[in-house]
C-alpha cells in the first residue's frame, strides 16, 4: 500500500487512476483520503474554476461538453465537475462520466467526475469541492463546475467559482425568476441557451435591461455579459469562450485584485462549510454515543419541551464553556 506522499506525488503528476481513486476515497468518507488531501492543497490554486449553474433542462450539460472542445483545441487542459441529481436506490449519480461528455473520456487532458448531491440541493458538497482541489492539484488549466440549479445552488457556485456563468432558455420565465433568484447579482456571464427558440432574443434583452436598473455594482466593477448561444450545434460558443477570458482579464487588473477577492470569497466559504459539517458530526456522534438523543427524541415526541429550546439547550450545554468566555480570555 502506497503512503501519502507518494499518492500526492502521483496526483501532481497528473497520474489519472490516482487521481480517481482519492477522489472515490474522499466522496466515500475513506480514512486517511482526507490527510492526502490536507497536503495536496499547498499545490493547488493556479486553475481558473468556471461555474456553470441554471435550472435543469437549460443545456448546461451540452454547454460544457463544448467549452471543454473549445479549451483543448487551445490546448488547455480541463478538469470538470458535474455535479448530479442522487439516484434514491442506489445513492450516485444519476447521470455518469459515460454518458455525460462521453466522446472527451479518452482525451488525456480532460479529467471528468461525477458527483452525487445527495440530497444536499443547497450547493456544492465538501465532496465537489475536494475534487476541485485535487483536479487544481492535479495541474488543470480550467475546471469546470456544473452544478445542479436547485436551491442556493447559484449562490455557493459563486462563492467558489472564479466566473459564474449561469445559464437560461427562452420560455422559461427565467428573466422573471433571475430578479426572484438573485442570479444577476451572482452571474458574471448570462447565458441565453436554445438561442433558435422563440423569445431569444426578447430573453437577451430582458436580461440585459434589468442590468443596466442595477444599482448595487460599483462603476469600475465587472459588468455582466450577455451571449446567445445554441450549443447542440456549436453556435455562439467561441465568443462566449471570448466573454469568460475577457472576465479572467478583468480579474488579472489591478495586481489581480479581483481574483484575490475571489479566492478569499472561495476560502472563507470553504472553511465555513467545513466548520459547518465538522462541528454538526461532532455534535451528532456526542448524542448518539452517550444515548441522549433517543431521550431528548422522546421528550419532544410528549411534548414536555420543543426542537428549538432542546437544540438551543444542548448547543449551550455542550458549548456552553466555550461560549461564556470572555473575549479577551486566552486559554
Amino acid at each position: 500500500m502506497e503512503s501519502a506522499k507518494e499518492t500526492v506525488e502521483r496526483v501532481r503528476r497528473g497520474e489519472v487512476r490516482a487521481a480517481a481513486r482519492l477522489m472515490r476515497d474522499l466522496d466515500d468518507g475513506v480514512p486517511g483520503a482526507r490527510e492526502i488531501l490536507k497536503q495536496l492543497y499547498a499545490h493547488s490554486g493556479r486553475a481558473h474554476i468556471i461555474g456553470i449553474t441554471g435550472s435543469p433542462g437549460v443545456g448546461k450539460s451540452t454547454l460544457t461538453d463544448r467549452l471543454i472542445q473549445d479549451l483543448r483545441q487551445e490546448g488547455r487542459t480541463v478538469g470538470v465537475v458535474a455535479v448530479d441529481p442522487t439516484s434514491p436506490f442506489t445513492g450516485g449519480a444519476i447521470l455518469g462520466d459515460r454518458i455525460r461528455m462521453q466522446r472527451h473520456a479518452l482525451d488525456e487532458g480532460v479529467f471528468i467526475r461525477s458527483l452525487a448531491t445527495r440530497g444536499h440541493f443547497g450547493g456544492l458538497t465538501a465532496s465537489a469541492r475536494a475534487v476541485i482541489t485535487v483536479l487544481d492539484a492535479m495541474g488543470k488549466d480550467y475546471i469546470l463546475v456544473e452544478t445542479v440549479g436547485v436551491g442556493q445552488d447559484e449562490v455557493e457556485i459563486a462563492a467558489t467559482a472564479y466566473t459564474t456563468m449561469v445559464v437560461t432558455v427562452p420560455g422559461l420565465g427565467d428573466d422573471i425568476q433571475a430578479i426572484k433568484a438573485g442570479i444577476l447579482e451572482v452571474a458574471d456571464i448570462l447565458v441565453v441557451n436554445k438561442a433558435d427558440r422563440e423569445g431569444a432574443e426578447r430573453t437577451c434583452q430582458d436580461l440585459l435591461q434589468m442590468l443596466e436598473l442595477q444599482t448595487f455594482r460599483k462603476t469600475h466593477a465587472w459588468k455582466p455579459r450577455v451571449f446567445l448561444t445554441q450549443a447542440k450545434d456549436n453556435q455562439g460558443v467561441e465568443e462566449l469562450m471570448a466573454g469568460v477570458r475577457e472576465h479572467q482579464e478583468f480579474l488579472s487588473r489591478d495586481e489581480g485584485k479581483a481574483l484575490k477577492a475571489a479566492r478569499y470569497s472561495r476560502v472563507r466559504q470553504e472553511f465555513l462549510d467545513l466548520l459547518k459539517e465538522g462541528v454538526y458530526t461532532h455534535l451528532v456522534r456526542q448524542l448518539t454515543q452517550d444515548g441522549r438523543l433517543e431521550g431528548i427524541l422522546q421528550e419532544i415526541l410528549e411534548k414536555r419541551t420543543d426542537p428549538y429550546s432542546a437544540s438551543e439547550a444542548f448547543i449551550a450545554q455542550t458549548l456552553g464553556s466555550a461560549l461564556r468566555r470572555k473575549p479577551n480570555e486566552g486559554g
